[in-house]
């Protein structure tokens, strides 16, 4: 999943906003590296990119990419979803987008100091561009994959997927109705049953 997937499972405290988007930022083991509420929020953003990675639905997305942009299939796949979450987000979300949004976006960058040097540099543009708002229409998902790919080796099929939403998006939406219910009861029973309990309760 990509950030607004991350934030919508998360727990709606401060630090499960934080480790929603610090959880691609944070790599190795995490026992004492954070307090244990981030740990526990970064973990639970790994988990569920875990379970996404082996869901039907998901994977059935993957597929649907072109064989030319096969390798990029699961971060075309990541962004689509959330593009899709933007638009449906009053089915599936239990706070209204702009107070999540704008509670991340405050978070981030109050808590500056601890981010990851990467993560330090992009947050101000994260908020400045309303990245995860804008997310919505197609021409921002577009213009996401192309920066995304000025990042990456061999990136330039990337740059143009936007044309593999455009040829398939009705089926990709279905993928992604078929998969965000399971992904919140992942999340829930993970969060219920993860040492500490659920802390957003």
């Amino acid at each position: 999943m990509n950030f607004l997937g991350h934030l919508l499972l998360t727990e709606p405290t401060r630090a499960g906003l934080l480790g929603a988007i610090l959880g691609d930022f944070v790599k190795g083991p995490l026992t004492g590296r954070f307090d244990g509420a981030l740990e526990r929020a970064i973990a639970l953003h790994r988990a569920v990119d875990s379970y996404t990675d082996r869901h039907p639905a998901v994977r059935a997305s993957v597929a649907r990419v072109s064989a030319g942009r096969r390798r990029y299939a699961g971060i075309l796949v990541d962004i689509f979803f959330d593009h899709f979450l933007v638009r449906h987000w009053a089915r599936y979300g239990t706070e209204s987008l702009d107070d999540l949004v704008e509670r991340t976006y405050a978070t981030l960058l109050e808590e500056s100091s601890r981010l990851p040097p990467r993560l330090q540099s992009l947050a101000p543009r994260m908020v400045a561009q309303d990245w995860l708002r804008s997310y919505g229409e197609r021409d921002n998902v577009a213009l996401t994959l192309r920066r995304v790919s000025t990042r990456l080796r061999r990136g330039e099929p990337l740059a143009g997927g936007i044309v593999e939403l455009e040829r398939d998006a009705d089926a990709l939406e279905a993928d992604f109705h078929a998969f965000v219910p399971a992904a919140i009861a992942f999340a829930r029973h993970w969060r219920a049953s993860a040492p500490g309990g659920d802390l957003s309760e």
